[in-house]
Parts: C-alpha cells; sequence; structure tokens
C-alpha cells in the first residue's frame, strides 16, 4: 500500500483531536450497516492506530488490525495491552503486493484507505475473496475533489463509478451515501466522506 514510510514516521502523533473526532463520526456510519456483529468477525483494513477498530470492538466477536505500517501497528498492540483487549490481534501486511487466503472475515472495513491504494481493482479483488459468504466490504473514503491535485494519493472517488467497479468483482447488494462535511479535512480543503456498504455473494 502506497505512503507507509509517511505513517511510519506519524504514528506516535497520529492520533490528534480532529482524528479522533472523525473516527467516532466514522465508527457511528459503520454501526449503521452491522448486522448480529457480537458473533461476527472483522477487519480494521488500513487501520492506522485503530481509532476506529476500537471504537466497534464491542461490536463484534473478534477484530483484526491490518496495516502495512509496523510502527502504527505498535500503537494498536499498546492499546490492547492498556486496556487488556481480549478480541483484537494486528496484523502487518500488504494486500496490495500479495495475498495470503488464511486470511476471512465477515466485515472488513477501511476508512480513508482507498485513496493511498495504487491498484484499487487488485485490492478490492482480493478483499472480495477475504470475506466469508455474505461477507460486508465498507468502504468510507472522500468524494472525488478536482481541487486535490497529488502524486501520492486519489483525489476522492466518485461513489458511481466505485460502485459499478465493485459489481464487477462480484459484489451485490451495493449502496452509499455521503454522511460527513468538514472543513479542511482533505489536504488542507474542504471535503464529504461517503461510507459504501456491499455484499459477497453467497456462493463464492
Amino acid at each position: 500500500m502506497g505512503n507507509t514510510d509517511i505513517f511510519e514516521a506519524i504514528a506516535n502523533k497520529y492520533d490528534t483531536y480532529e482524528r479522533i473526532k472523525i473516527a467516532k463520526i466514522t465508527s457511528n456510519a459503520i454501526r449503521e450497516y452491522i448486522v448480529n456483529g457480537k458473533d461476527k468477525s472483522a477487519i480494521d483494513f488500513g487501520c492506522g492506530t485503530g481509532l476506529i477498530g476500537m471504537n466497534l470492538l464491542n461490536d463484534f466477536y473478534s477484530m483484526l488490525f491490518l496495516d502495512t505500517s509496523q510502527k502504527m501497528l505498535e500503537q494498536i498492540k499498546q492499546k490492547i495491552t492498556d486496556s487488556n483487549i481480549q478480541n483484537a490481534d494486528t496484523l502487518c501486511f500488504d494486500f496490495e503486493t500479495a495475498f495470503r487466503s488464511d486470511i476471512h472475515a465477515d466485515y472488513v472495513f477501511m476508512a480513508q484507505v482507498l485513496l493511498h491504494i495504487n491498484n484499487v481493482e487488485l485490492v478490492l479483488s482480493r478483499l472480495y475473496k477475504v470475506l466469508n459468504p455474505e461477507g460486508h466490504l465498507l468502504i468510507i473514503d472522500f468524494n472525488k475533489n478536482e481541487e486535490i491535485i497529488s502524486d501520492k494519493v486519489h483525489n476522492g472517488f466518485d461513489q458511481e463509478k466505485l460502485i459499478d467497479l465493485m459489481t464487477k468483482i462480484g459484489f451485490k447488494e451495493i449502496k452509499s451515501k455521503t454522511f460527513y462535511s468538514g472543513n479542511k479535512i482533505f489536504m488542507n480543503q474542504d471535503a464529504s466522506l461517503f461510507i459504501l456498504d456491499s455484499k459477497k455473494q453467497t456462493s463464492q
């Protein structure tokens, strides 16, 4: 996944007031799509310091915090130890460069992660394989913003085009909506966040 070196450098100062605030708003948005989560496994994909996954620990049976940054995961490990959390684990792995067939979950959520991924279709296809039948992939990211020009991240996503791509991959019952707008929250520009919910086919 792109920009791992940047996240390695800011891991110990990542949890700012603004990020914690947006993580809570995002966690509440995800919560609307969780069904019988107490019996389900989840992956916080591209978890960073786990700001969102930590908020949702009590909503799931188990949680895997997955990221490409070892230093970000060290922050989570400390949180898990400090709070004596029993239903969480961590994994440093990059789904953009490799695949692991031993990882499965009922829910995968990725918040402000897709914009850092170069090969979007490849990673979403691999996450489709990770999901158990009828499993959910939840994507939270920025709506496309033409004001942002960067060689490090995508400038957001068009919800309809993303839905088309996920339909092509095999996801079903895809729905999305914009749930938050904020000032200077994306590369110092005003921006809005959407949440997209999708399901894996039963037979695959």
